[in-house]
């Protein structure tokens, strides 16, 4: 009888030991190698190891299947293994007492088979992981054949990129000497091939013909129809490719050198070319930096800010600022070092240039333009930084001026057709394009190229809208353009273009009307950064992914609001 007032107490009582099932296990693995209560042996050539038939059914898929489902090995006191390693289904089965394995470099293959075989796809997970964060330039393309055998497709692909993002030391590694033509074939065929000059993928190529010359030298003429000859330089040509002994004793090889050399002598022929041959190479999963430098507040005030965007992680951060404040700045990229060129201050258009080492945070004085100019455009072609056309502070401009980082040296080289003040510049399967702009009087919709070998400007086919103040990049075998002014309105419009068609098309609107919009491209997507939409400046960016052929928004700029000049430095080179 319970006394008034008191709680009565449950006749039901729950009493657990949470941990019991791994003591358990414990327990078995000690009764185990005393060699008591085991029911069955596997065996591997002439190795046996003893076990409980429960403990392997409870842990290892394989076995459970084999010992609930009335196979003729149920009833085995002894089970023959084919094709395992011992030491490898030792290991599996202490894991399936214990849960623990040790994976290193000499047991992560054949743990990987061993799991596979058994079904165990934690484990096979966890080689995958080990061996993905040891690729290497002298192992990636044995990884990547393994995987592909093992079915392991997370880790082919992760191979496969690795190969593409560090092309050049892969190419002198064994592995690449001791490849199949027709993995070799397949690699120099890639899009994906992260070279700075097409000019390292023949080196690559004539490296593995001379690993084994006898017996490959008739493989040159394949290897060379798929290397885009007509992006090499006219003085590699001449000098390094028609030279050589292998190319010089083959006569589809030479055909292939003259057709190279036809493409700068003779434009007109370039429609005939297979489109691939003069398409760059672009590598897209490697991610890059993207700056943002110089621009306006929202005062509408010239600034010396720069803040770097890291389009994994999403995220802003303000880096050493310019020791001049520059909006409608230029901006590019040389070898590994960020260029501010140009702009305006506030009060003056400038000629002068500075330059920005990541890795000391540090700002340094470069030689100065011929003329004074903002809002022009700016790109990097074969190392030289080309500025196109512009406003002096009185007009627009059709003026070009190259320059070389090794002589500090700016050169006037042709003028454009017309005279374009921020027009969209960009380099499109190696040849500088520019886009749009205004001359003070009319806004644009033509487009003109440079070919930087006949030193000649050319046209081809006009956007669909007219446009000046807008973005311009390239991905891929594509041209984009997006937003701009069009002398009445602030656009969101986006059209992209193809060399194949010569014809711009529609994309997918960005979600914000931009003017002054910088685009950039990284880790093969399009990055529109800042602008102005008609009433304010932005400091919002949007990114295109053309697989999803979406805009979306990433997070926005910290210090700037619309105005700056953008570069993307690659992370590989910081």
């Amino acid at each position: 009888m319970v006394e008034s007032g008191e709680e009565e107490l449950s006749d039901l009582v729950h009493f657990s030991l949470s941990d019991l099932p791994s003591r358990g296990y414990g327990v078995m693995e000690d009764i185990r190698r005393q060699g008591k209560l085991c029911d069955v042996t596997l065996k591997v050539d002439e190795h046996k190891f003893s076990a409980h038939r429960i403990v392997l059914a409870a842990s290892i898929p394989y076995f459970h299947a084999m010992f609930t489902n009335d196979m003729m090995e149920c009833k085995q006191d002894e089970i023959v293994m084919q094709g395992m390693d011992p030491s490898a289904l030792e290991a599996l089965i202490n894991f399936a007492y214990n849960g623990h394995l040790a994976i290193d470099q000499q047991n992560v293959q054949s743990l990987l088979m061993g799991a596979s075989f058994l079904q165990l796809q934690n484990i096979k997970d966890a080689c995958c992981t080990f061996l993905r964060e040891r690729l290497h330039p002298k192992n990636c393309l044995g990884v990547r054949q393994f995987a592909e055998t093992m079915m392991c497709a997370v880790l082919y692909d992760s191979a496969t990129s690795f190969v593409h993002q560090h092309f050049v030391e892969v190419s002198v590694a064994e592995e690449f000497l001791a490849l199949p033509f027709d993995d070799v074939l397949e690699l120099l065929s890639r899009d994906e091939l992260n070279v700075k000059s097409e000019e390292q993928v023949f080196e690559a190529a004539l490296a593995w013909i001379r690993y084994e010359r006898e017996a490959r030298e008739p493989r040159l003429p394949e290897l060379l129809a798929r290397i885009r000859l007509p992006l090499c330089r006219p003085q590699f040509l001449a000098d390094r490719v028609q030279q050589d002994e292998l190319v010089r004793c083959c006569h589809k090889c030479r055909d292939l050198v003259d057709e190279a050399k036809d493409y700068h002598l003779m434009p007109e022929r370039r429609p005939h070319l297979l489109a691939f041959k003069t398409r760059p190479r672009c590598c897209p999963s490697i991610a890059g930096l993207i700056y943002a430098v110089g621009g306006l507040n929202s005062a509408g005030d010239s600034l010396n800010v720069v803040e770097a965007f890291d389009p994994i992680a999403n995220r802003w951060e303000r880096c050493q600022p310019m020791t001049t404040a520059r909006s409608r700045v230029g901006v590019a990229v040389v070898n590994g070092l960020l260029y501010a060129i140009g702009g305006y201050d506030g009060q003056l258009r400038l000629s002068t240039v500075e330059v920005y080492n990541p890795e000391t945070d540090a700002w340094t004085r470069a030689g100065s333009m011929n003329s004074k100019r903002s809002a022009m455009g700016t790109v990097v072609l074969d190392g030289q930084i080309y500025v196109c056309g512009g406003y002096n502070g009185s007009s627009s401009l059709n003026s070009v001026e190259t320059y070389s980082p090794e002589t500090d040296k700016w050169t006037v080289i042709t003028p454009m057709s017309a005279n374009r003040s921020a027009a969209g510049v960009t380099v499109f399967e190696g040849r500088v394009h520019v886009s749009g702009g205004h001359d003070g009087l009319q806004i644009f919709s033509s487009v003109e190229y440079y070919n930087q070998h006949t030193g000649t400007w050319y046209p081809v086919a006009g956007m669909l809208n007219k446009r000046c103040r807008h973005g311009a990049a390239s991905l891929g075998s594509k041209m984009f353009v997006c937003g701009g002014y069009d002398g009445s309105g602030f656009l969101s419009i986006a059209e992209a273009y193809s060399s194949a068609a010569d014809q711009w098309s529609l994309i997918v609107p960005m979600n914000t009307r931009r003017s002054r919009v910088s685009l950039v491209a990284s880790c093969g997507r399009l990055y529109a950064v800042g602008g102005y939409d008609g009433q304010s400046n932005l400091s919002s960016v949007e990114m295109f992914d053309p697989e999803t052929n979406r805009w979306t928004f990433m997070a926005p700029m910290v210090c700037h609001e619309g105005g700056v000049g953008v570069g993307c430095i690659p992370l590989l080179t910081l």
